[in-house]
C-alpha cells in the first residue's frame, strides 16, 4: 500500500482543557497542557483514545476535559517523552509535530479513567516532579 494511503487511514486525538471548534488550529507556542508557564515548540497528540484521555485528565487549568480528533498539517515524529522514557516502541502511539494540528471534531461520550487510577497517576507525577524528574523533552 502506498505511504500516502496509510497516512490518512489513521485517526489522531488531542486531549486538553481548551475550548476548540472544528477548523481551529492547535499550534506551538502556547502553554503546555501540563504547566501553564511552559510554552512548547511542539504540539502533542496520539493515535489511541486512551492516551488522549490521559492528556485531557492531566491537563492543567480549569476548563472541562475535552478530546478532539485532529489532523496533522505537517511531519510528525514519535513523542520522546513517552517513547524513550516510559514506553519503548511507542505502544501509546504518541506523537508530536512543529506544525499545527487541525481540529476535525470533538469526541463525546468517552469514559474517564477510574478516580483511584487517576489519583495514582497524579500522585506518581507529583513524586516525579518532587524528585526533579518529569521535565518535558522539548
Amino acid at each position: 500500500m502506498p505511504a500516502a494511503a496509510t497516512t490518512f487511514a489513521q485517526s489522531f486525538f488531542h486531549g486538553t482543557r481548551a475550548d476548540l471548534s472544528p477548523g481551529a488550529l492547535v499550534v506551538v507556542g502556547h502553554p503546555s497542557n501540563f504547566s501553564r508557564t511552559v510554552h512548547l515548540s511542539w504540539v502533542y497528540f496520539a493515535a489511541t483514545l486512551d492516551a488522549a484521555i490521559w492528556g485531557a485528565e492531566l491537563a492543567a487549568g480549569e476548563g472541562r476535559e475535552r478530546i478532539f480528533v485532529v489532523e496533522p498539517t505537517g511531519p510528525i515524529v514519535d513523542d520522546p517523552n513517552l517513547t524513550d522514557q516510559k514506553f519503548p516502541g511507542n505502544p501509546t502511539l504518541s506523537y508530536r509535530s512543529r506544525d499545527p494540528l487541525r481540529v476535525i471534531a470533538e469526541v463525546t461520550g468517552w469514559q474517564p479513567h477510574p478516580p483511584e487510577r487517576l489519583r495514582q497517576m497524579k500522585d506518581g507525577l507529583a513524586r516525579l516532579r518532587a524528585e526533579g524528574g518529569g521535565t518535558i523533552i522539548d
